[in-house]
């Protein structure tokens, strides 16, 4: 990120681009008929902090418990994990609903191109 904004601009961006993001997901998830709604958009807010949070304490280990099976894999295990993180916070009941594992695999997925173009419209470096 561009050093003109401090520390917390930069995650108060980071948290709109992930609000937007979630929201643009869930809308062509529902337009597609994949099992993915919003409840609002306070509780888009929630979600995406407590996406933030589960990305940052769960994602890591259950990354490292799976290593083997990422390195056999290529990397490509790595989308599962991510789509198991996407319907965790699901299953917390704070305002994401996903039906199945498919449409969490779908919603990680478009949700995390949706935040990278964002990131290089904004000209935001993910390990700032």
């Amino acid at each position: 990120m561009k050093k003109t904004g401090g520390i917390v601009t930069g995650i108060l961006l980071r948290w709109v681009i992930g609000v937007v993001s979630l929201g643009l997901t869930a809308l062509l998830a529902q337009s597609l008929g994949i099992g993915i709604k919003l409840t609002g958009v306070l509780s888009t807010f929630i979600v995406v902090a407590l996406m933030a949070v589960v990305n940052a304490l769960i994602r890591p280990i259950l990354l490292a418990f799976t290593l083997p099976l990422n390195c056999l894999t290529l990397g490509l295990f790595t989308l599962i994990v991510n789509a198991l993180m996407f319907w965790l916070v699901g299953e917390l009941g704070v305002g994401l609903e996903v039906k199945n594992f498919w449409a969490a695999l779908f919603g990680s997925v478009v949700m995390s191109i949706i935040s990278s173009i964002a990131y290089q419209l904004f000209g935001i470096n993910k390990k700032d």
